[in-house]
């Protein structure tokens, strides 16, 4: 049968479905029969609740059902004898003249766009590298030598110095005024740590068990507090305890302490050294694939469809919903979210995966099982047991989704590079790892 689709605009369209009232009617008595065997209402055996009761109490939801069910029947029926590929959930509007013996439903969606991939030859694309250097894993095993520090107490007669961790008693005033947030007794924090504002650290230093001092501060005008922001306060300090750290040797010791097996040196900086480069490298596929994004859609010539906007926008809210859960933040699942913030990424991420989709229709860049493999396997070599992360990623549909869609990305990205013009950039280990 031949289906009748208007164009309403770009990628709207609407179909105009009919359903003949004896089948719908004849299927609303079929199910409230089914029904009936096991219903239950006041002064009756269950299964023997008389038609005309069951009706009256379930008739209306179980038309409901029945007419939704059969409209997304021929709903389906319709788009695929038409061949259109529709994009998001269809609105159903019952119209209220119907040839006799029959109801009809206009239905309106929306179809995927065609999507148009420009010259990727005339996009010019960054391609970072990055080396991990001598001085990168030297960094790294201090931080692993801090992560394992002790504290014993200094000398009274000695000031504190970098790296001691001080207790104190401290309070501030605003123009001689107290201020919330401002007083504190027997503090704790590690000088040279970026624990405190730089003014308060630099304050504290040199000072001995006993000495009190009083001095100067300036907030930032960006001090996350806003009532002392941009101001400045006059605040006194006395320390109490001065601990110096005692940090272990870079010797077998530390290697065993940290688990490495041959228990050396040499094996601690080797493997540092691989830990850092995983690390390394999936930063780096990061920031080239974003750039390849970025090229890739602007290449692209395509409408988006509304439905999938809005679609993405809703996951994009439940996540933010989500995370203000997770931090404690109270009726979270209720918060008062305006789409218009998430709108421009919704926008972004529907039109890169739509085009993203056709570049690995084009090109048969979907991933392979042996990509999926490898990629898996590269991921648990960061944990201690690899084999129990193996069987954790390959024991779950949607955690292999998740994986599969990372290797299509890895796949176009390959892809792209190799049509662009890549303008290759060292970039220095430290930029790259605090880029947030």
């Amino acid at each position: 049968m031949a289906v009748n689709v208007e164009t309403l605009d770009k990628l709207e369209r609407r179909i105009t479905l009919t359903l003949a009232a004896d089948t719908i009617n004849g299927e609303v008595e079929s199910r409230l029969k089914k029904l009936s065997r096991t219903v239950k209402a006041d002064g009756f055996r269950p299964g023997k609740v008389p038609m005309s009761v069951v009706a009256q109490r379930y008739g209306y939801s179980v038309q409901y059902e029945v007419v939704n069910d059969r409209v997304g029947q021929a709903f389906n029926e319709a788009t695929n004898e038409a061949k259109l590929r529709v994009a998001g959930p269809p609105k159903i509007t019952q119209k209220e003249a119907a040839p006799e013996g029959q109801m009809a439903f206009d239905a309106t969606f929306e179809v995927y766009p065609e999507v148009k991939i420009g010259d990727l030859g005339a996009a010019e694309v960054e391609r970072i590298s990055t080396e991990v250097s001598e001085a990168a894993i030297d960094r790294t095993i201090e931080i692993l030598r801090k992560q394992r520090r002790t504290f014993g107490l200094r000398p009274h007669a000695e000031g504190a110095v970098e790296g001691d961790r001080v207790t104190i008693d401290f309070e501030g005033k605003i123009d001689g005024e107290p201020f919330d947030g401002g007083k504190a007794t027997a503090f704790q924090f590690i000088i040279g740590e970026g624990q405190m504002l730089a003014q308060f650290d630099q304050a504290v230093r040199g000072m001995k068990v006993g000495e009190s001092k009083t001095f100067p501060l300036q907030f930032p005008a960006d001090y996350q507090g806003k009532d002392v922001a941009g101001k400045e306060a006059d605040f006194l300090v006395t320390v109490s305890k001065i601990e110096a750290q005692n940090l272990p040797a870079v010797d077998e010791h530390l290697a065993k302490a940290l688990g490495i097996k041959e228990a050396t040196v040499e094996a601690l900086r080797e493997d540092v050294k691989k830990n850092l480069e995983r690390e390394v490298k999936f930063r780096v596929q990061a920031r080239n694939k974003a750039a390849v994004m970025d090229a890739l859609s602007n290449a692209a010539e395509l409408e988006l469809p509304n439905a999938l906007v809005a679609g993405e926008t809703e996951r994009l809210i439940a996540k933010a919903r989500e995370d203000l859960k997770e931090r404690g933040v109270k009726d979270a699942e209720n918060a008062p979210i305006p789409a218009e913030i998430f709108k421009p990424q919704a926008e972004r991420r529907v039109r890169l995966g739509l085009v993203v989709s056709e570049l690995v229709r084009l090109h048969n860049l979907r991933a392979q099982p042996d990509q999926l493999r490898a990629h898996i396997e590269e991921i648990s070599q960061s944990y201690e047991k690899p084999a129990d992360v193996m069987r954790w990623y390959l024991g779950d549909r949607q955690r292999m989704a998740e994986v599969e869609a990372v290797v299509i990305e890895n796949n176009v990205t390959e892809f792209v590079l190799k049509q662009v013009k890549v303008i290759d950039k060292v970039l220095p280990f430290d930029d790259l790892m605090n880029t947030a």
